[in-house]
């Protein structure tokens, strides 16, 4: 699917996330067979923040990531999960709520285009699962190099292209074929899960996001492949000076 305009793209993906916000996560781990706690987890590890730390979360969701950046940063630091997307945001109130961490977490309605934050504010930005979805990847990436603190990192977990023989094939026949059909089950519409594999056959290939970070800046830009390379986390540093 094609977007002429930005806005195109962020409607069409508000409508997408606030139809599946009630079953987001049960199906994220169904379909994951429950590697999703492990890609975070894997993600925040290599986040650099410390216990009282101040962490930012875009395109939050349902709280997840920023969840584990508070396990982090513990009571002392300071976690911040913005979204555009008012039903993703309600669930992330609910999934917090759980949480010893409930008072670590402030959720902020905003667009990941124009994070609503002053520079040098947080010691590390992640987004996890959206970049996909943003309507300009460049431009994210550049406003959470903008709003980390010098010496801080940026993080994105994201799905990425496998190569290797054999498990490229049958992850694809299971992503293109079973997923959408999974999906369907699960929020009883079939368009969603639908855009999850189209998604991806447009976004660009994890070496080609790496060069994004690099041409926006950040140093020592890398990724790590996980689960066979069927996702990627990406880490850049913001210069220290």
């Amino acid at each position: 699917m094609q977007f002429g305009q930005h806005k195109n793209k962020e409607e069409y993906v508000h409508a997408v996330f606030s139809s599946i916000a009630h079953r987001y996560d049960l199906l994220n781990t169904t379909l994951s067979f429950n590697r999703d706690k492990y890609w975070r987890k894997f993600t925040i590890e290599h986040s650099g923040l410390g216990p009282g730390g101040r962490g930012l979360d875009v395109c939050c969701g349902t709280g997840m990531l920023a969840l584990e950046q508070a396990k982090v940063v513990g009571l002392q630091g300071h976690v911040v999960g913005l979204d555009f997307c008012e039903k993703m945001l309600a669930r992330a109130v609910e999934n917090i709520q759980r949480t010893p961490d409930h008072g670590v977490i402030e959720l902020v309605k905003g667009n990941a285009m124009a994070l609503p934050f002053p520079d040098d504010t947080f010691d590390c930005a992640t987004i996890g699962f959206a970049l996909r979805n943003v309507p300009d990847i460049r431009k994210v990436i550049d406003e959470m190099r903008r709003v980390v603190k010098p010496g801080g990192k940026v993080l994105s977990l994201e799905l990425a292209k496998p190569s290797a023989p054999v498990f490229k094939q049958l992850y694809y026949c299971y992503f293109n074929h079973l997923v959408p059909l999974l999906g369907r089950m699960g929020v009883g519409v079939s368009g969603p899960y639908s855009w999850l594999p189209n998604s991806l056959k447009v976004f660009p290939h994890q070496s080609e996001i790496r060069n994004i970070f690099e041409e926006t800046g950040l140093l020592n830009a890398r990724y790590h492949e996980l689960t066979g390379g069927i996702v990627a986390v990406h880490i850049g540093q913001k210069n220290k000076s």
